[in-house]
């Protein structure tokens, strides 16, 4: 990229949000994506461009940046790939002068909402009063005054999505949870958290909730759940296979959903997903949509290739033990498509299968790799 495209404080904004990735002092799924969507939206408020091709390689080289720092946190990618489809979107619309409607082209995802129109789909526009010149010589900055406008609107929309995505998908909680059931669930999810308390306004149920140790982000979640008014059990993760023949659903949060339906989630995930396929126990996961991922599992099985500190299995204080052993603390595990029955999301209610065609909506396929 030529070095008067890409603006330096810009670029110490880049810096700082990919030290802050590295040292993990921005966590999760929707803060690492917040994050990402407000620098993405000052370099390009101040990004010089002349024409489309600049403009997304200016957001790819941030996109890259930021991923090296912390390929982990899928939704770092995400959200840049979500602003690479906004911008060629507008960009084509503008070129065409006219945007066809998309309500009425036919995918899988529409069918399974049967009546739920998803809103970017219904959202139509007949005319763009865009007038875009590339490479003008005489105004060189004409190309990026014209788009910045649309391209600010277009993050904020995003932003909207993520300020908004637990509410939409506790919007559905009611249809899912019914009175007197017994609900099971792994360790903390805010998703999932304020899933069940927006349940509880409706029906009175039992939630059980698996410790997830070493972790055990459980306890915060039983407490949470039990200052709401919900009948909450604490339990340990080895209870989980016997309580399961009493347990009715399994509800569990998600840190990136895969394009062949399966998906990473705290560990623990795999072993209650797992055990309620063997008692035929549905097995509900609730994801905001920008946790779709255009990746597949490309290393094991069982495990994302990401781990927690060791100590907090087998502490050094038995010294002679460490020495003899190697200690793995999988901090993720991968939970297979066949072992999930349903994901909620923000915008409906979709099928393992079918998700490959929701990421085939949001993101464009020459942006897989960034």
């Amino acid at each position: 990229m030529a070095p008067e495209l890409y603006n330096p404080a810009s670029q110490r904004l880049v810096e700082a949000l990919a030290a802050k990735l590295r040292r993990r002092q921005v966590l999760g799924s929707r803060e690492t994506a917040l994050e990402t969507a407000l620098v993405l939206r000052q370099v390009v408020s101040k990004a010089r461009f002349t024409n489309i091709h600049q403009l997304v390689e200016i957001i790819r080289d941030v996109g890259r940046k930021l991923v090296e720092a912390q390929p982990k946190e899928h939704t770092v990618g995400n959200t840049v790939r979500k602003l690479l489809h906004h911008v060629r979107e507008e960009y084509n619309n503008a070129s065409k002068g006219t945007v066809a409607s998309s309500s009425n082209v036919f995918s899988i995802s529409k069918f399974v909402l049967q009546g739920q129109p998803r809103k970017q789909v219904t959202t139509q526009k007949t005319e763009s009063a865009l007038v875009l010149r590339e490479d003008d010589p005489d105004d060189p900055d004409s190309f990026a005054r014209t788009l910045k406008p649309v391209l600010m609107e277009a993050i904020q929309v995003i932003l909207d999505e993520l300020e908004t995505v637990y509410e939409n998908i506790a919007r559905s909680a009611k249809d899912h949870i019914h009175s007197d059931e017994i609900i099971l669930t792994v360790g903390k999810s805010h998703t999932v958290e304020t899933y069940l308390i927006s349940a509880a306004h409706y029906h009175n149920f039992t939630v059980i909730v698996a410790e997830s140790g070493p972790t055990y982000g459980g306890h915060d979640m039983a407490r949470s759940l039990s200052a709401a008014g919900i009948s909450t059990f604490l339990v340990p993760d080895s209870s989980i296979y016997a309580l399961m023949s009493r347990v009715n659903k399994v509800i569990l949060g998600a840190h990136a959903v895969l394009a062949n339906g399966g998906m990473y989630a705290i560990t623990g995930s795999l072993l209650a997903a797992t055990a309620g396929r063997a008692h035929s126990t549905p097995v509900v996961v609730c994801a905001g949509q920008f946790k779709l991922t255009p990746l597949w599992n490309l290393y094991h099985e069982y495990g994302a290739l990401d781990f927690a500190d060791p100590s907090s299995v087998l502490g050094f204080e038995d010294g002679d033990l460490v020495d003899t052993v190697d200690v793995v603390n999988p901090y993720y595990d991968y939970v297979r498509p066949d072992l999930v029955d349903v994901y909620v999301t923000n915008d409906g209610d979709h099928p393992p299968p079918s998700i490959y065609r929701l990421i085939k909506e949001s993101y464009d396929d020459e942006d897989n790799e960034l």
